[in-house]
């Protein structure tokens, strides 16, 4: 399952991530992850959600960044939830690359039972419909 918060810069969408992430620690048996650009969520994560920073990585880019997230899933069977922040910054403003990398994921959280959180800096108007055909809003 993709879930996708959507809202201009601002709007509390990290926060509402975060709030996600920390409570499937607490009622899941599996790993959680919680990817970003940049390690500013430090201190709101719980310690027991695996915090990765795509800069320490050099992931920039769709393709790059569902290579990596791939490797996530193949190297750690129970990952059961994985939060993205700022998936435009980690990828970049093509909406219409975002819909078909959202795409993929629907298909590897399938695969891997893995559910994707992921917020998008963005007013809802300027996405394509596709990407709500694909991920359930929050």
């Amino acid at each position: 399952m993709i879930r996708v918060i959507v809202g201009k810069k601002g709007s509390g969408k990290t926060k509402q991530m975060i709030e996600m992430i920390n409570s499937a620690v607490e009622t899941e048996h599996g790993n959680v992850v919680c990817i970003e650009k940049s390690s500013t969520l430090t201190l709101n994560i719980t310690h027991r959600v695996r915090l990765v920073d795509t800069d320490h990585y050099g992931i920039s880019g769709y393709e790059a960044f569902y290579g990596f997230i791939s490797g996530i899933c193949a190297g750690n069977y129970d990952v059961t939830h994985i939060g993205i922040d700022a998936v435009l910054r980690i990828g970049n403003r093509n909406y219409d690359e975002l819909a078909e990398f959202l795409a993929k994921l629907a298909d590897l959280s399938k695969d891997s039972n893995t559910e994707f959180i992921i917020t998008i800096s963005a007013d809802e108007t300027e996405l394509p419909a596709s990407i709500f055909e694909i991920a359930e809003k929050m």
